[in-house]
């Protein structure tokens, strides 16, 4: 809240003017550096847009807005076609299983600081070292990554979600693709010397080190996009737990008048890659979910069961008496995949799961099924909607 506060007053045109400036570790001023703390709803979207427009117009800060709505976007697109997250992490584990030792140098120089690319390699080290990176620096290495240095894009998609502090499987796999030319067909993003010299005043000039051709990835057409899942309603009758996860941890929306008797938080962190996400990264989500964990056990003045085993949970609810349980919606993603056998078992023994959809995303994901455009040109209204 204090980062937020801190930030409003350049959310209007400062924002949209110097957003694209990477001045480097500890210099990001021109941009709000909330995403961890947004990509784990410790704050909401909502909750930022609102206070944004309490202090500048919807025009002054509509490029704030946009990108605010850009997470958004990517969840949606996601959730109409989650075949693309499990076609991802399918790729990512036959990569990490194969030992092709020219890949394997290639792959450790790039996450290691090694590239010879000097702007390549401070971003990494950043990345490493503070779990962060500025969303301009994001394309250039990503872009270095894929076209330049030849890797498999998901190994960078991969780099990235492990050691990001937002980490988001929508956001960042759906950005490596479009990156790539897979998610906009045959667009792709040309990392250039001169846009890195510019934008990071001439802290970097790559010149001659970068591929001056970024040809689209070749891959199979998009599915269509399904049917988003119905909203579900729970049974305020029946004694219910609230299931805390990573994905979300304002949850308040989801118990209004329900009898609920205990909460229990999951920790899926892990979940993220077959290869270790570090520490510090663990450590940043632990803290978040204790932290919403606590605060909302003292409100309602409920025990909390901790766990990272989903199998624990079910013994949970039968000593808690509990008959449905009750979530945030768990969108595509690693939480979604390590919770697919905890919402078998609960089904097996006769306790409910119910996810319940923000309003936010509710209203918004329908919009988000194309291309971003179709979603911007909502924004005005899906605003009044939300904020009504």
């Amino acid at each position: 809240m204090r980062r937020l506060d801190q930030f409003l007053p350049l959310a209007g045109r400062n924002y949209a003017g110097r957003r694209n400036y990477d001045l480097g570790p500890g210099n990001h001023r021109h941009v709000s550096i909330l995403s961890p703390w947004i990509r784990h709803r410790l704050i909401t979207e909502e909750e930022v847009v609102s206070a944004v427009l309490e202090q500048h117009s919807y025009a002054n800060a509509e490029k704030f807005i946009q990108e605010v709505f850009w997470r958004t976007y990517w969840k949606g697109w996601l959730e109409a076609r989650p075949t693309i997250w499990r076609d991802y992490t399918d790729a990512v584990r036959d990569l990490c299983s194969r030992r092709d030792s020219d890949l394997l140098r290639r792959w450790d120089a790039a996450t290691s600081s090694e590239s010879g690319i000097d702007c390549f390699d401070a971003w990494a080290h950043e990345l490493i070292e503070t779990g962060y990176l500025h969303n301009h620096a994001r394309m250039w290495f990503a872009s270095i990554w894929i076209f330049t240095l030849k890797l498999p894009w998901v190994l960078g998609a991969d780099f990235f979600l492990r050691h990001l502090l937002d980490g988001d499987p929508a956001s960042n796999t759906l950005s490596w693709r479009w990156v790539a030319g897979l998610h906009t067909r045959g667009k792709t993003y040309l990392a250039r010397s001169g846009n890195i010299a510019k934008y990071t005043e001439g802290r970097f000039d790559p010149t001659n080190q970068l591929s001056g051709s970024a040809p689209p990835l070749h891959a199979a057409p998009l599915p269509a996009p399904r049917s988003l899942t119905p909203t579900l309603n729970p049974d305020p009758a029946l004694p219910t737990g609230l299931l805390l996860t990573e994905e979300d941890l304002d949850p308040e929306f989801a118990i209004v008048d329900l009898d609920v008797r205990a909460v229990t938080t999951l920790q899926t962190t892990q979940s993220r890659s077959p290869l270790p996400v570090p520490p510090s990264v663990s450590a940043f989500a632990r803290g978040a979910i204790d932290d919403a964990g606590k605060r909302l056990g003292n409100a309602l003045g409920l025990p909390v069961f901790k766990t990272s085993d989903s199998a624990a949970i079910v013994d949970w609810a039968h000593k808690m008496g509990i008959q449905q349980i009750v979530s945030p919606y768990i969108p595509v993603g690693p939480t979604r995949d390590a919770t697919a056998a905890l919402r078998a078992k609960l089904s097996a023994a006769g306790i409910a799961y119910v996810p319940r959809v923000r309003n936010w995303d509710q209203q918004a994901w329908p919009h988000a099924t194309h291309g971003f455009f179709q979603l911007r040109k909502q924004i005005p209204e899906l605003l009044r909607e939300t904020r009504t």
